[in-house]
């Protein structure tokens, strides 16, 4: 049995604990030992700490990194593609600076940590693709998707700068990891033009809302044109909330036309598996019966 290190970060305990849930539950039926980092912090994200003090950006990572090392683990998986890329680009930002690795563990020994850069950080999908396996995958599935045609986004920050990941698409541009997951657990995964188009999140969603709207309501609608699908399927938890949460908004204000349910990958892995609907699917916002009825024939 695999261990590997749940790291949260903010959007999942804040506002998607339903994401927790399935992560937890997806990890322990494809039997992974799941330990909780005590004491995590924020990775920290893009917009904050990075732009203003890249020492402080990298001990904050890696102090979260240090917490997994000490448990003597291998992996971290997140389900944020915010966590991610964070995580990934100054664990690299340390291994190309030796200098800045030095101060780093410099600040961390005053609270007696240390930092040595042997874990690897994963996002949910790429950790079920390497270290499950599709067939694997495959196999434990209790309740396929009979069909169920998925509109993947894998989100820009789970493929992007590709050179820091530990695991990616061959071709980050033709995406294929994501799509593969959702045919393994028996449903239909069609490229369209802008899978690799991002959702509108984070710092233009604060500083241009109308403009982040935009860019997801041109995204969803050439999905819908191209592929019509059932279901939204996101790499990214800041994918979800944009493409769960906000798009219930957008409804709400008129703004959009359409009703595309959406749910994380880990939430679409775990309802296969057989965790319960209610846990997994219980916050979504998105009118979502149709679905689950397809799927699980209403249980």
């Amino acid at each position: 049995m695999k261990r590997v290190g749940l790291y949260l970060g903010c959007n999942i305990p804040f506002r998607r604990p339903d994401v927790e849930y399935s992560m937890r539950y997806a990890l322990k039926a494809l039997d992974f030992e799941v330990v909780d980092l005590e004491g995590a912090a924020c990775c920290p994200a893009f917009g904050s700490m990075p732009s203003v003090d890249l020492l402080a950006w990298c001990v904050g990572s890696a102090w979260n990194l240090s917490i997994a090392e000490e448990k003597g683990l291998e992996y971290i998986v997140t389900g944020c593609g915010s966590c991610y890329g964070s995580l990934n680009e100054a664990k690299y930002h340390m291994e190309k600076h030796p200098e800045i690795k030095q101060k780093v563990n410099e600040i961390l020994s005053s609270v007696g940590k240390k930092y040595e850069g042997k874990v690897k950080v994963y996002n949910f999908y790429n950790l079920i693709y390497d270290l499950v396996g599709l067939d694997e995958l495959k196999r434990k599935v209790k309740f396929p998707l009979k069909g169920l045609i998925c509109g993947a986004q894998p989100g820009c920050h789970n493929l992007w700068p590709e050179k820091v990941f530990p695991a990616n698409d061959e071709n980050t541009f033709q995406p294929k990891r994501l799509r593969e997951i959702c045919e393994a657990l028996g449903g239909e995964a069609p490229w369209y033009s802008t899978i690799t188009d991002c959702c509108g999140m984070g710092a233009l969603g604060t500083l241009a809302k109308d403009k982040s709207e935009t860019l997801f309501i041109r995204k969803i609608k050439t999905m819908l044109e191209e592929i019509n699908p059932e279901l939204y399927v996101v790499g990214c938890s800041s994918c979800l909330l944009r493409g769960d949460n906000r798009q219930a908004v957008m409804k709400k204000e008129g703004k959009i036309d359409f009703e595309l349910p959406a749910v994380h990958i880990a939430q679409l892995v775990a309802l296969a598996l057989g965790a319960e609907p209610e846990k997994v699917l219980g916050l979504t916002e998105v009118p979502i019966e149709k679905v689950l009825e397809k799927i699980r024939g209403g249980a």
